[in-house]
């Protein structure tokens, strides 16, 4: 019997973060809502915006441009709040705009190099190209369980 190659494919969720394009798995993403202020908590980072109530749920609400220290975060109808569901937690992130879910290939993902960055590349899972395109790809899970953002530890899981 022929070795017969099998190209695994990965649906991921591309948004802007400033002038770069990130991506998640799509299988974390709960909802995709436009931005309303939330409720600010006292002593909180300032990347953490506050909570906001969804359907009953309280949730966190994350400010990824805030956290990775890109480009200036403005507020307006663009602005866009990823609903994500990490280890059954509900957590809002928000980005600057979502482009569009993408299916990547194998072949059409890279090693993350090796690189002083502002986030840590154990939460870089890779780049994607797609074409011009290149998709800075997140792992989603390992970022919002980091210490670092000690989010996770502190919430109760969703129902």
């Amino acid at each position: 019997m022929e070795n017969v190659k099998t190209t695994e494919e990965r649906e991921v969720l591309s948004f802007r973060l400033g002038k770069e394009e990130y991506a998640i798995s799509i299988l974390k993403v709960q909802e995709i809502r436009g931005y309303e202020a939330p409720t600010r908590l006292a002593s909180a980072p300032d990347y953490i915006k506050g909570i906001i109530n969804l359907r009953g749920a309280i949730v966190p609400i994350v400010d990824m441009r805030i956290k990775f220290g890109v480009g200036e975060p403005s507020y307006d109808s663009f602005t866009v709040v990823i609903i994500l569901n990490i280890a059954q937690h509900v957590i809002g992130m928000v980005v600057d705009s979502v482009s569009d879910v993408v299916t990547l290939t194998d072949d059409q993902i890279r090693p993350a190099p090796e690189m002083g960055s502002t986030m840590e590349t154990d939460c870089l899972l890779g780049l994607g190209t797609l074409g011009e395109r290149m998709l800075i790809l997140l792992d989603i899970d390992k970022l919002m369980q980091s210490e670092e953002l000690g989010l996770i530890a502190a919430l109760p899981r969703a129902a």
